[in-house]
């Protein structure tokens, strides 16, 4: 595993310090690690998102009006008796 120097100001030392005595992490590191990996995930998650927008925006424009198309929906992914 690597190892990482970083600063923060005391405030967010206090911070950290504080979520650890709180029981939910076993030490800073382990903090920060969880703090990292959530960020990761969260960029993951937005890459996604704009991935499937832009892949919207390319399919163009469908011509039928709004209702027609949630019906076709409803149909296609509802029980009959939904």
């Amino acid at each position: 595993m690597a190892q990482m120097m970083i600063s923060v100001p005391d405030s967010l030392e206090d911070w950290a310090k504080q979520r650890v005595a709180e029981g939910d992490f076993v030490n800073t590191s382990a903090y920060v690690r969880d703090l990292m990996q959530r960020d990761l995930d969260a960029a993951a998650g937005l890459a996604w998102l704009q991935a499937e927008v832009a892949k919207g925006f390319a399919s163009g424009i469908d011509p039928r009006p709004v209702h027609q198309i949630f019906a076709d929906i409803r149909a296609k992914h509802l029980p009959r008796n939904a």
